[in-house]
């Protein structure tokens, strides 16, 4: 063996030519495949190495007995393509010709061998299943991570991209269910969004470490995280911000100020991007025939710029059930509720309460009072002071501006969402980020099982079927939500006494008188039969007629041109080289074109 990349395979002879059909030593050196296996490791950001190497110089450079050549075996090759084609999928690389597990490896049977049996023995016995690197992750780094965490814990675990950035990143979502893809009734969903200023990194580090935690302790046997899993869906979007995220990780966490990175790659600050409902609100709060929830997005608003992550992010919104979500940020330490637009447009400072101002009380303090430092009166802060509200603030009474996440979503669906602001430095050392997540594990924990509080149940006719989109409204609280697809819904409520009824369009209308005690720390179970009525003219349709519905999404196409290919004159894709292309193009040897993807 003298192929300075295959020294460590733990065999000392070879024989040629090989299984690729190289005929001599010099033959394979030179070949696109050896100079693969030299750079994979900086290519791959260090993931899956060194086994995909190791697999590789078997294929490369077999063993030989009795000068007969040996061929590794088929199932390492598959256990190993399942553990880290997302690797490749992260660097838009295709998979190596050279590991197709059916053409270059053997059976069992065959008499194969286990190019990783040194990798496995050399590690410990006692080592955790999972070790969390606390280090700031690149892009791919990132994908790769999350998508590694979803295989390990595929029993609970799946990772799905919502849509795409500016410059065509993935927006990518881990979920966390004992049965992942689908909406068990009455199970309640929780989403986490980290990111979302693109230089606000310490968030996006926490929700990572967070999914790699979930997985690792529920497979240990934690009984909250399988408490946690197996009652609730969790959502986690590390980045929504991942083309702003490039920018401020290229100055770093020395240089990088305040601002660099934060907007998408179009300059558009995502969290001023969302339709301003909180407006339409506020002119309509005092009709008696304006809804006060679930209110459309205004056709006007296509006519401005939307982002394509705020474009994902809605969309995403609108097709799960969520109930409560957190977004994390960075710049200061407090959590701060909606509304963040003012009551009164030239206030910048003004308390503005929404219906739930209660609810997201509790919500806020349930996170501030779980972390270390947030809601204590001694932390210095960043300047602001918060010592009279101990961690918390209305957003608008803070500082005020429209067209926010956390408005957004509030006024359009049932979901109810916080802003964390996880503290001053927004894109702190390494060293910190150890004791960052220590001070924010038990607040993200508290936070994602508050959601078991208030109510929940399921709206059914009198043959016990589920009624989507019946309305539950509660006296006293001009907020409505609506029910999932099978009748089921859940409604955050403070202790006390609430009058809740349930309608649906056809159907009658029923009230219960519901009584939630202080000591009740799981949501009550109340449930509504409704009874087929003759459906009768709304007169409020006939003399309020809107052209804007809560159905009515995207009505001119706008984000068609985001789906579009790029051509070139004749009518042919542009097919744009990845950036590792130079890595072989620059070698001189025959282009690799079996390492495009789609080719």
């Amino acid at each position: 063996m003298h192929l300075s990349y295959c020294n460590d395979v733990g065999y000392t002879r070879t024989m040629f030519p090989n299984i690729l059909g190289h005929r001599t030593r010099m033959d394979a050196e030179s070949g696109a495949e050896y100079l693969l296996l030299s750079v994979i490791h900086g290519l791959l950001n260090g993931e899956c190495s060194p086994d995909i190497r190791l697999v590789g110089c078997s294929v490369l450079a077999s063993p030989c007995r009795d000068n007969k050549m040996i061929k590794p075996c088929r199932s390492t090759c598959e256990a190993l393509r399942k553990d880290c084609a997302h690797t490749f999928e992260a660097i838009r690389m295709a998979w190596p010709y050279f590991l197709d597990c059916d053409r270059f490896f053997a059976s069992d049977r065959e008499g194969c061998f286990d190019p990783l049996v040194q990798e496995r023995s050399s590690l410990s016995p006692d080592e955790p299943s999972t070790i969390i690197q606390f280090t700031h992750t690149t892009n791919s780094q990132m994908y790769s991570l999350l998508k590694r965490t979803a295989a390990k814990c595929s029993h609970i675990s799946r990772v799905y991209s919502i849509g795409r950035s500016t410059e065509g990143r993935d927006l990518l979502v881990i979920e966390f269910s004992n049965n992942p893809g689908q909406h068990d009734l009455l199970e309640p969903e929780v989403k986490l969004i980290g990111n979302m200023h693109g230089n606000e990194v310490l968030g996006r580090e926490l929700l990572i470490y967070l999914a790699q935690y979930l997985c690792s302790e529920y497979t240990l046997g934690n009984p909250r995280v399988q408490t946690i899993i197996n009652t609730t869906r969790v959502h986690i979007l590390a980045s929504m911000n991942p083309d702003g995220y490039e920018l401020a990780a290229a100055e770093g966490h020395l240089l990088n100020g305040w601002t660099h990175g934060r907007t998408n790659a179009q300059n558009i600050d995502l969290n001023r991007n969302f339709p301003d409902l909180t407006s339409v609100f506020y002119r309509n709060r005092r009709s008696r025939h304006y809804r006060t929830d679930h209110i459309p997005i205004p056709d006007g608003y296509w006519f401005d710029k939307v982002a394509p992550e705020t474009f994902a992010v809605m969309k995403w919104i609108r097709s799960i059930p969520f109930v409560q979500s957190a977004s994390l940020h960075g710049g200061e330490l407090v959590v701060s509720y909606p509304f963040d637009y003012s009551r009164h447009p030239h206030e910048e400072k003004m308390f503005s309460p929404t219906q739930d101002e209660r609810v997201f009380k509790q919500l806020a303090r349930t996170y501030a009072d779980a972390h270390a430092t947030m809601s204590d009166n001694d932390t210095d802060r960043c300047g602001a002071i918060f010592y009279r509200t101990k961690g918390i603030i209305n957003g608008a009474l803070w500082y005020s501006f429209p067209g926010g996440m956390s408005d957004f979503n509030y006024l359009h669906t049932n979901c109810l969402e916080i802003t964390v602001e996880l503290g001053c430095d927004k894109f702190p050392s390494e060293v910190e980020l150890y004791p960052e997540w220590k001070r924010n594990k038990e607040a993200l924990l508290s936070f994602i099982e508050s959601v078991h509080r208030g109510i929940k149940g399921v709206v059914k006719d009198v043959h016990g079927n589920g009624i989507k989109d019946a309305t539950i409204s509660v006296k006293g609280i001009r907020k409505d939500i609506t029910t999932a697809e099978g009748g089921d819904y859940w409604r955050l409520l403070s202790a006390g006494t609430h009058i809740v009824t349930a309608t649906a369009k056809g159907y009658s209308r029923v009230s219960k008188r519901v009584h939630l005690p202080h000591s009740l720390n799981k949501a009550g179970r109340v449930d509504f039969v409704l009874k087929k009525v003759p459906l009768k003219p709304d007169i409020d349709d006939h003399f309020f007629p809107t052209t804007d519905t809560w159905d009515r999404f995207d009505p001119y196409n706008q984000f068609e041109r985001y789906s579009e290919s790029s051509v070139v004159e004749g009518g042919t894709e542009r097919q744009e080289k990845p950036w590792w292309w130079s890595y072989f193009s620059q070698s001189g040897i025959s282009p690799p074109n079996w390492l495009l993807r789609n080719v």
